[in-house]
Parts: structure tokens; sequence; C-alpha cells
């Protein structure tokens, strides 16, 4: 059901396709689902990446590249999300206040409790991660793999972005004794001042050169009274984003598809120092058509995105979290019941140095990854790239032909589709 856009904006979009239409056009209820949304596709992009470099270069390869692409991107996107949220300070509470607004921690997918013991010292807790229930299936050396090898060094590199002297360590972890412990893990953080600071990490600093880190979102004129337009004050164990103002929720929106983005471009970094370009390419591809089909489906289920037509093809794309607003500018046009455009525009993605993430595949005039999105919506879908190659406007035409074969589900999905990321059911509050 669709409430009026004046007011109290769209619960969903249902409605006509909108050329113009964006995040701030939606309601408060139909944010807070779309932002958990947008936090779950930090793990369906994950989800899609390490399983193909475990397979070419084995288990530590995997660990080495995730360890890198977590250290490149949480500080700079925690220290971006703090100043979008007004959180201030270099305390325990400003650390657990980043953690309940990071893509890592996905809200209800990750059921994480939080205390505050004092200034220096608080704790965390999984009561279920659904990405132990993914990785336990495949025994000890795998749940040892993501809950230390990785883990140790990304949580410490988070914590630094507040407070460089921060340690983050665990009370209890898996592997699971008994097989059935709850809380799945349990963290503490720590503050001494006798401890030396954590430099920032070189993959950081290289993730920092880009103009992604500090690229300003332009604040939306919405009304600021039905919830709080900020994370200042004090820290609140229960947050959930439905607190949040309309106004602020569409800010934390559009932050977690920059800290997808800022992850994409941290992992294409590494990826390209350690394997070459080409190499690096092959990979991100093989993401982006991996995680295509559930994010785009779970895309369209969550806004009421429904039929097959050209029209709802193109609704998926204006939000699909690939794309991040304001960052990257698009344009779209309705031609006709099976066909349509859609376009970059000048923005701030354009001018932006390499690697850019999926943005940088987008020259491939096959177009794999979009072909994946679109044909999610309807496997007779096609887009073409229009113009050469290497343009730095790129167009490209969708067209949906009803005599064609369906195209089938692209086998890079399968391991995407084995995750619990794929059955997870999101409620609102």
């Amino acid at each position: 059901m669709t409430t009026p856009a004046k007011s109290t904006g769209l619960d969903d979009y249902s409605s006509a396709f909108d050329p113009r239409f964006g995040l701030e056009r939606l309601s408060h209820a139909a944010l807070a689902r779309l932002g958990r949304e947008y936090m779950l596709f930090g793990h369906i992009r994950d989800r899609g990446l390490m399983p193909p470099i475990a397979a070419r270069f084995g288990v530590r390869a995997t660990e080495r590249i995730s360890i890198l692409e977590w250290m490149g991107a949480s500080p700079i996107y925690t220290q971006r999300m703090c100043r979008a949220m007004r959180i201030e300070g270099d305390d325990v509470a400003t650390i657990l206040k980043s953690l309940q607004l990071d893509v890592g921690f996905p809200h209800r997918y990750m059921d994480v409790g939080y205390e505050v013991e004092s200034e220096r010292v608080g704790f965390f807790w999984l009561n279920c991660c659904g990405a132990l229930l993914d990785v336990e299936p495949y025994g000890e050396k795998a749940v040892v793999s993501m809950c230390h090898a990785i883990e140790d060094p990304t949580f410490d590199a988070t914590a630094y972005a507040t407070n460089p002297r921060a340690r983050v360590r665990p009370v209890h972890r898996p592997p699971r004794s008994p097989a059935d412990r709850v809380p799945h893990c349990r963290w503490k953080i720590s503050i001494d001042p006798a401890n030396e600071p954590v430099p920032e990490p070189a993959i950081t600093r290289k993730v920092r050169a880009g103009r992604l880190a500090d690229f300003e979102l332009d604040p939306p004129d919405l009304p600021e009274d039905d919830g709080r337009r900020d994370y200042s004050g004090p820290f609140d164990p229960a947050f959930q984003l439905d607190h949040l103002s309309r106004r602020a929720l569409v800010v934390a929106c559009k932050e977690f598809l920059l800290q997808s983005q800022l992850l994409a471009r941290s992992s294409m970094l590494a990826l390209r120092e350690d394997y070459g370009e080409e190499t690096a390419r092959e990979l991100l591809t093989t993401q982006w058509l991996a995680l295509a089909p559930l994010s785009t489906r779970r895309l369209c289920q969550a806004l009421a995105i429904e039929g097959d037509g050209v029209a709802s093809i193109l609704k998926a794309l204006q939000l699909h979290p690939v794309f991040p607003a304001d960052y990257l500018r698009m344009g779209f046009e309705l031609v006709d019941a099976a066909r349509g455009n859609f376009w970059l525009e000048e923005c701030t993605a354009l001018g932006d140095d390499e690697p850019r993430g999926f943005l940088s595949l987008l020259d491939d005039p096959a177009c794999p990854g979009l072909n994946a999105m679109v044909q999610a919506i309807n496997p007779r879908a096609r887009c073409r790239l229009l113009g050469a190659p290497g343009s730095s406007r790129p167009r490209w035409e969708v067209i949906v032909d009803a005599q064609a074969e369906p195209a089938p589900e692209p086998a890079e999905a399968r391991f995407v589709a084995l995750s619990t990321v794929s059955r997870f059911q999101l409620e609102v509050s």
C-alpha cells in the first residue's frame, strides 16, 4: 500500500516508474527496511568474492584479501558515519555506536548485544551470528579462519578509527563448545593510554587517496521530527535504524552504500597488488555475477517492485546498492514496456581514481554484471552498451525480448544462494 509522497513518503515502490525517484521519496518504515537490506549487502558481496578466491588461490589468500579489504575500508567509513551521525568522542561508547552503524554488523542478521562498563572498557557479543552459521558446516578450520585469523586484525582496525589505543580481544569465540553455545562469541574493548597507537595500515592510506573517502553527501530536505536527527548524545545499546528520523535514515542508507563501495575499492586494490589487474577484474566480474541475482530479488521484495517489464528493471537499477546514490549519479528513461535507457551523469565517481569497484567494469561491452542484475527480474532481458567502449559517459539500452531464450542464472551465484543471507528475512520493528 502506498502513502502520499508529500507528507510521509512512499511505503514502497509499487507505484509507476519515476525517472527522478530517489531514497528521499520513501517513508520512514521503507527507509528502515531498505537500510537493513543495504547493510546486509555488505555480507552478500563478500559471499560472492571470497569463495572464488579460495577456489583459485587457497584459504590463506582468502584470509589475506578479507583482512586487507576490511582494514582498508572500515577505518574510513567509520569516520564518515561518525561525521554524518554527529558521533563524537574517542571512548568505548563511540566505538560501539560505530559498530551499530557498520555493514559488517547488519541488524537482525547479526544479533549483537552491547555494554559500556566505563569510558575505557566495554563489551559486545553476538547472540546469533549469521556469518558463523554460514561457515560452521565447513568444519573447524573454516571457523578458525573467520573468527580468529580474519577478525583479530579487522576488529582492531575498526576500533582504531575512533581511538588508536583501543584493542578488541575475545572473551570467548568459536569454535563453539558446546556446539550450541549462546552467545556465539563475546568481545572486550579496552582503551589503555599506555598502549602504543595502532598505525594506519598502508591499504587504508591507499583507499583514503580516492575522492570517495571525503565525498560529502547532500543533506536531504526532509523533516526531522519523526525520530532522532543523528546519533549524538548517550549510547543506546538497543539502537535500531527505526530510531532515526526520515532525514537521518536517508543519510544512513547512503552511507551504507558508500561503505560497500569503499570495501569494493579496498578489495580491488588488494587483488591488483597480489594478482595483477587482469585477475582482479576477473574476480570482480565473478563477484558481480554472484551477488546480482540475490541482491536484486531482495531489493525488489523489500520495496514491492513487482512484474518483469522494463519499468520494474529500471526501478531496481535506481536503488540497487551496486550504484551508490549521489557519489554515482544516473539517468533513466522508460521508452516503452519492452525498452528503456540508463546512463551515467556528471558525478564524483566519474572523476575518482581507479579502482572504483564494480564501476570499473562498466566499460565491458558484454555487460555481464548488468545482465545478471536485469535477468534476475526477467531472464529475457538484455543490456547493450551504446556508443564506443571506454566512453567517459556510458549509456545502455535494456530490452526485454519475448522471443529470446531465457538466460540461465549465472553459475557464480550458486554459492551465494547456499548462504544464510539468501534465506534471511528482515523485519522492521
